[in-house]
Formats: structure tokens, sequence, C-alpha cells
């Protein structure tokens, strides 16, 4: 059975725990409220760019030559994006991405998978793996969104223009809830087709400049936006993430103070009636 001693400095080690939980929950919850926001807001834009790029690509004369983001080839060579964070001590956040990212290299088999990463937990989960890594970013929490989209969208549009690769695939999580967050896979490049009325016919617009004049100004801005809506679920995840994680742990820190107490209690007592046993077994021996 331990030491008074050291069931005391135990106790205080898990309180001092308790107390860095309890903060970094606060923390997380004080800026998961404006990641969720910001998410929120970003949604509707994301729609509404969609259902215009729908409307401008489905007036588009079939045989005139696809624009390079709309151009579908046999998929011999996919990039996959995969956003992870760059701090630990947010539950299973990172591990469900990256149990999804292999996933999705297991239902490809024989396709050259190349990896874009954002986050340091990825990057150092696929380097000790030797994955081919084409390009990595860090400071999701502390770099603008836009800016880290802009240079995101502005790269995988290149190799993807190019023919560098034949197929662009998103790996992040999807924002629900503060308990519930979905590792999601989207397909980014090329862009998905367009949809329809329901019976079968687009709306006709009347638009200016022309179809393809803005339909080549949409979609770069489309990939973008895309990847912004992604990194601002991926940041309210996280940030969810670690505040229940955080919140989880500082709750076991209560029940282990509190057990470690009972146990302290416990030899207490039982150190104070071994003494109390042989002060009277020592005074009997006296009258003896």
């Amino acid at each position: 059975m331990p030491s008074l001693k050291a069931l005391r400095k135990r106790i205080t080690t898990v309180r001092s725990t308790q107390q860095i939980t309890k903060a970094m929950k606060m923390v997380a919850a004080a800026k998961l409220r404006h990641a969720q926001l910001a998410a929120e807001r970003a949604r509707p834009y994301a729609e509404k760019l969609g259902a215009l790029l729908a409307a401008v690509a489905a007036g588009i004369d079939p045989e005139a030559p696809a624009h390079p983001l709309l151009a579908r080839r046999e998929a011999r060579r996919v990039d996959l994006v995969v956003i992870t964070s760059d701090r630990g001590l947010c539950g299973g956040y990172n591990a469900n991405l990256l149990r999804r990212a292999a996933l999705f290299v297991r239902e490809h088999p024989g396709v050259e998978v190349a990896l874009t990463l954002v986050g340091r937990k990825g990057i150092e989960h696929f380097r000790r793996r030797g994955a081919v890594i084409v390009a990595q970013r860090t400071g999701i929490l502390t770099t603008p969104v836009g800016e880290m989209a802009a240079a995101l969208g502005a790269s995988l549009t290149t190799r993807f223009a190019d023919g560098e690769t034949d197929a662009v695939h998103l790996v992040f999580s999807r924002f629900r809830s503060a308990i519930a967050q979905l590792p999601t896979v989207v397909q980014l490049l090329p862009v998905a087709p367009p949809a329809t009325a329901e019976d079968g016919s687009p709306t006709d617009y009347l638009f200016e400049p022309t179809r393809p004049v803005l339909l080549d100004r949409l979609l770069p801005r489309y990939v973008q936006t895309v990847l912004t809506q992604a990194l601002l679920e991926a940041v309210a995840s996280e940030h969810a993430a670690r505040m229940t994680a955080m919140e989880n742990a500082t709750n076991n820190a209560t029940e282990m103070i509190a057990s470690l107490t009972l146990l302290m209690n416990r030899t207490r007592q039982a150190a104070i009636t071994k003494e109390l046993m042989e002060i009277v077994s020592g005074a009997e021996a006296l009258k003896g």
C-alpha cells in the first residue's frame, strides 16, 4: 500500500493536471464558438456558388473543348489532401482522419496516391510510413483560412491542369456538433458535373459575360471555396474535439482525486489503528 506522503503527492499532481485540462477546455470552448459560427456562415455561400456553377456549366455546348478543371481522365494518379491538426490533446480527431485516409488508399488499389498534407500530425504520420508527399503545410489555427485555401487551390489546380494528377480528393472532418465530427472524403477535381432540374432540363438564365468566360472565372473560385469550407469545418471540429477530450480528462481527474482521497483516508485510519494497537499492547505488556 502506498505511503501517505506518496498519496498526497499524487493527489496534488492530479489536481494540477485537472486545472490545466479545465483551462484548456474553457479556451477550446471559447474558440469553438467563433469557429462554429464561421463554418456555418460559409455553408450558404458555398451552396449558392455551387448552384451558380451548375447553372453556368449546364448551358455549355457539350462539343466545345472542356475547361481544364472539368477534364475527366482515367484515375491512375490521385492527389489526396488530408487536413489534420498541428497539436494533439484532441481525442481521436486525428486518428479518425488518418484511418479514413488509409481506407481511401486501400479502396483504390493500383492507383498512385500523392499526398498534400495540412497539419503536423498528418505530416509526421505519413512521413514515418514513407508516403509520397508533394506538399505540406502547418499553422492551420494561426494562418488565415483564405490565405491557406488560395495557396492550396493554386497548387492543386496547377498540378491537375498540367496533367501531373488525374483527380484530387479531400479528406477533412465535417463539423456536426460539439460531440460529433465526421471524417469526410470529397472530390475536389475534376469539378463534379452540374446538377440539373428535376425534369432534366437546366433553368434558363441570361449571363453577362458569356458562359465560357464566366465558367473560367467561377471554377478556380469554386475550388478555393470548397477548400475554405473544408478548412473552416476542420478548425471547428478540432476545437470541438479538444473541448470534449479536455472535459473527459477533467472528469477523469475528479474521479481519480476522489479515489485517491478515499485510499489516503483508509491508509491514515489504518496507520492510526495500528499505532493504537501498539500502544494498548505495550500497556498490557507492562501490566503483565
